[in-house]
């Protein structure tokens, strides 16, 4: 059977029975709506955190941020690794505790304030949009090459199908369908990458066959030969970094402490029964999610070795069927500058006649590397999976936010149960086609867009989710000027120097030499200044305030959650 026999096959399939468990799931109260009802498994939670959090950034971007970047692109596996173990170990426990059902929540209660709710509310809607154009930009780069059709009506259709379930079955059915999400997304993502180390090194281990000898009887190892095409070809050694030290670990840093703040990951931690279920669950994510973190680099590798070996001084018109049909998604971008017919791939702008969006390279890997049509096919099923498991988390956290943190909290407290899950539903619908919008004009390729909400998260939510936890003094008044100073520096920053407001500039301009992926750490670093100073000149909250802060930090009877 053809890839394309193949795809419509296995998407089908997984498309029928994400929607399958939708139905057998859906939601009938807001509990099971915001929550899955609080009854969720640790195994069936880790692994619905799992897919949650390997969103099509993950699947289908990082790999290829590595195989073009190199080393530089080490920043995204440091910083989205350690801080997935800085939420799993600093937060999620304390928070569940809490008993909330959201973020917004969590800082309406502690901070007693319906303006801290609000502009919590705020700030979730501006990163869980910014993170979701990611994701549905990714289901638009998969249909559009898998399913020959073009991106914007690809990611209509990954609408269709999110809003079904994310609608329907709310965090229950979310929960189920992420775990069937998770089998989908890992065994697409290490399939092929077994398939091409073999292949390329006789290990059948990716992350060992990275480093291993090539299979060829040369001798040379792999990165070895790497290191070797990438500098024949101007480019800097695969192996060698060319991003200043203070720019990559502000990036790092950004990215750890914006995952502790991801409002759709945190609420994951709410639909378990106990405290103790949050910190198993979290431990079992954490070792589902290095499956395909410690494969990304390898994967990342093959792909960059393979794509120059094939692609580079060949006829372009003895091009295998695969390049001819990734030209037409406007993916792989051929200009013959010289009309030699044949494709020079080379740093210098000016002679090079190739272009490559790095959101390609995990797709278009099996097929450069030749394996069967049912495992390019997929590949296909996987990034769908990763990219639309995470747009279902983040589309609830926004009607939760709306719903639930708007209208029931602020607005309408007397709302009825039933009112308030069609206000959710109805709030999903709406999020959903804007999630579109961005998806069909997004302001930069996956990663880079879901980077900038990392950020987002960062400069908003981890100084106001930790000094509520852990500093009992620290008041309404302190925490909601660092939110919107964090926040609002952020944005800045952001649509200045990535989408040239404000008069843009260059990498030259920026600030302390940091580039606005990783500004997001010193977004928060003047939130935290900013929210402490704030607290000093301010009255300290309330004694029951600080009573409930002592007692979320104590272990004793932490084996159920407390509602306050």
């Amino acid at each position: 059977m053809s890839v394309q026999i193949w795809t419509y096959l296995l998407v089908g399939i997984t498309f029928a029975l994400y929607i399958g468990i939708a139905i057998w799931s859906r939601a009938g109260s807001t509990k099971d709506f915001y929550v899955a009802g609080g009854g969720v498994s640790p195994l069936a939670n880790g692994m619905a955190t799992a897919a949650d959090w390997m969103s099509a950034a993950s699947f289908i971007s990082m790999a290829g941020i590595i195989a073009f970047a190199g080393y530089d692109g080490s920043v995204y596996l440091m910083g989205w690794t350690g801080g997935y173990v800085l939420l799993a170990l600093l937060l999620a426990p304390y928070l569940r505790k809490f008993g909330k059902f959201t973020v917004p929540d969590f800082i309406g209660d502690r901070y007693y304030s319906k303006t801290a709710r609000i502009v919590a509310v705020i700030c979730a809607l501006i990163v869980s949009f910014t993170y979701v154009a990611g994701q549905m930009r990714g289901v638009g780069v998969v249909f559009s090459r898998f399913l020959e059709v073009d991106i914007n009506t690809g990611v209509i259709i990954g609408m269709i199908i999110v809003l079904f379930y994310a609608v329907l079955g709310g965090m229950k059915g979310i929960t189920y369908t992420q775990v069937a999400q998770y089998c989908v997304l890992i065994f697409a993502f290490m399939v092929p990458a077994i398939f091409i180390s073999i292949q390329m090194t006789g290990n059948p281990v990716p992350q060992l066959g990275m480093g291993s000898k090539l299979a060829d009887g040369s001798g040379t190892y792999l990165l070895d030969k790497l290191d070797g095409l990438s500098t024949e070809l101007g480019f800097n050694a695969y192996t060698n970094g060319s991003k200043s030290m203070i720019d990559v670990l502000a990036i790092t840093l950004a990215l750890m402490v914006g995952t502790a703040g991801l409002p759709h990951v945190i609420v994951r931690f709410f639909t378990v029964k106990r405290v103790k279920d949050a910190r198993k669950s979290a431990g079992l994510a954490l070792l589902l999610i290095a499956i395909l973190y410690t494969t990304a680099p390898a994967v990342a590798v093959f792909a960059r070795t393979n794509m120059i070996n094939t692609v580079n001084n060949k006829e372009y018109g003895s091009m295998p069927e695969w390049f001819t049909k990734w030209e037409t998604t406007g993916l792989f971008q051929f200009d013959d500058k010289n009309k030699d017919g044949k494709i020079q791939y080379v740093a210098d702008k000016n002679r090079n006649e190739l272009y490559v969006d790095p959101d390609s390279m995990v797709l278009a890997n099996p097929e450069i590397a030749n394996l069967p049509a049912w495992v390019i096919a997929l590949v296909a099923a996987g990034g769908l999976a990763a990219a639309l498991s995470t747009a279902a988390g983040l589309l609830l956290v926004i009607s939760a936010s709306v719903s639930h943190d708007l209208i029931k909290k602020v607005f309408k407290p007397t709302i009825s149960d039933k009112g308030e899950l069609w206000a959710a539903r109805l709030s999903a619908t709406v999020a959903v086609v804007i999630a579109g919008y961005f998806g069909i004009n997004p302001p930069g390729f996956v990663a880079a867009v879901v980077a900038l909400a990392f950020g987002l998260a960062a400069a908003s939510f981890f100084p106001a989710i930790v000094l509520g936890i852990f500093y009992k003094k620290m008041n309404k008044e302190g925490a909601i000027a660092g939110m919107v100073t964090g926040t609002l520096l952020m944005l800045f920053y952001m649509t200045k120097f990535k989408f040239d407001w404000f008069g843009g500039g260059t990498s030259e301009d920026w600030w302390f030499g940091i580039s606005p992926e990783g500004f997001g750490s010193i977004a928060m670093l003047a939130n935290f200044l900013v929210s402490i100073s704030v607290m000093k000149l301010t009255p300290p909250p309330p004694y029951n305030v600080q009573e409930i802060v002592e007692d979320i930090r104590i272990p004793s009877g932490a084996g159920e959650a407390i509602d306050h």
